[in-house]
């Protein structure tokens, strides 16, 4: 008898895309751009992953304006230039891969202008390359980081156009789904949590209110994104501090995700504010999906210290999600796919150059 593929090694379709498995390779940020354009350091990291047969592919956290970014060396998809560079970086992947590509959306707000890790993410000056960081409001995430300036309500509208202008330069280049990035404290995530938006207009204040903004940016990109291409959003449960975003906001937030053509929630948490107090340790996220997953018929992601295969599969095997996502050990073991496909008793694609190292059965 034949012994039943492993759910890790299930196709999974998205619309009009089918992921040929369930990992993915979450977007990572390798603060190695040029004035938002991918170096040929992109195109290393993403060929090598590309080739490696995983389900999905995301790239980094790519940016809708040049103050969105992070760092002055984060990528961004706000120019031609940009565009370009990254087009060559994906026709690389395309030609020498069957692996689905994705890209995050995303725009930093009030954790822009920082230096990049390994610097220890300090503040960096407009007198040291830098620049004003904007958010919902004049809030810093901590006294170490700069003050934003409160956007104002035209900065607001430009903002939707340039998330929806981003969308149809990732579709030029060929991508086949777009995650929208509202987690991790970064601006969209801003807008939704009360700790960080103090606004008292129509993007303050209730629920709805701070909704607003990250709701009309998923529309604005749904209108431009073709309707056979995936559209997914990544957020954060809960900030992990005492009257902020939590749970039954999520909740709120997914119910009205889905009723507009949502296709996958990328469950995560924490990130506004370096008072959070997280309870860390293997899997510590996947509760979190779980607990959308019981609330939405979309495809829910996980994502949180998943590195071993049996750990991937008893996640999906148990129903507490549809995807697991890696980026720390993915990067420390870039062939994870293959691996767990030894482990698990499933398929993984190599490319022919590698076929050779495919371990006989």
């Amino acid at each position: 008898m034949n012994k039943p593929s492993p759910r890790l090694f299930e196709p999974l379709a998205l619309r009009g895309v089918t992921l040929p498995n369930r990992v993915v390779v979450s977007p990572m940020c390798q603060y190695s751009a040029v004035d938002g354009c991918a170096q040929d350091w992109h195109l290393m990291h993403l060929g090598n992953l590309a080739v490696a047969g995983n389900g999905l592919l995301i790239v980094e956290m790519t940016n809708v304006t040049p103050e969105g970014r992070i760092t002055p060396n984060c990528m961004g998809l706000y120019d031609d230039a940009c565009e370009q560079a990254l087009m060559r970086v994906i026709a690389f992947c395309r030609a020498n891969s069957g692996s689905p590509l994705g890209i995050q959306l995303a725009h930093a707000g009030r954790k822009a202008s920082t230096r990049p890790p390994w610097q220890g993410r300090a503040a960096l000056l407009p007198d040291e390359g830098g620049w004003q960081p904007l958010a919902p409001s004049a809030v810093a995430a901590s006294d170490d980081d700069l003050l934003p300036r409160a956007l104002g309500s035209d900065e607001i509208d430009g903002l939707i156009i340039a998330f929806a202008q981003a969308a149809q330069r990732a579709l030029h280049i060929g991508f086949d789904a777009i995650e929208l990035h509202a987690a991790h404290g970064y601006l969209l995530h801003q807008f939704l949590s009360p700790l960080s938006n103090r606004r008292d207009d129509a993007y303050g204040g209730s629920l709805e209110n701070r909704m607003r903004l990250p709701l009309a940016v998923f529309d604005a990109v749904r209108a431009v994104w073709p309707d056979d291409k995936p559209l997914g959003v990544r957020l954060s449960a809960t900030d992990w501090l005492d009257g902020g975003w939590d749970m039954p906001q999520s909740l709120a937030f997914v119910r009205e995700l889905e009723a507009r053509g949502c296709d996958w929630i990328d469950v995560s948490s924490g990130g506004l504010s370096p008072a959070q107090q997280i309870v860390d340790g293997p899997g510590y996220q996947v509760p979190f999906a779980a607990e959308v997953k019981r609330h939405t018929g979309m495809a829910v992601m996980t994502v949180g210290r998943i590195t071993d295969p049996q750990q991937a599969e008893d996640i999906l095997t148990t129903g507490d999600a549809d995807l697991v996502a890696l980026a720390r050990g993915m990067l420390y073991d870039p062939r994870w796919t293959w691996h767990a496909a030894e482990a698990l008793g499933g398929d993984a694609v190599y490319p022919n150059q590698y076929l050779r190292a495919r371990p006989a059965r």
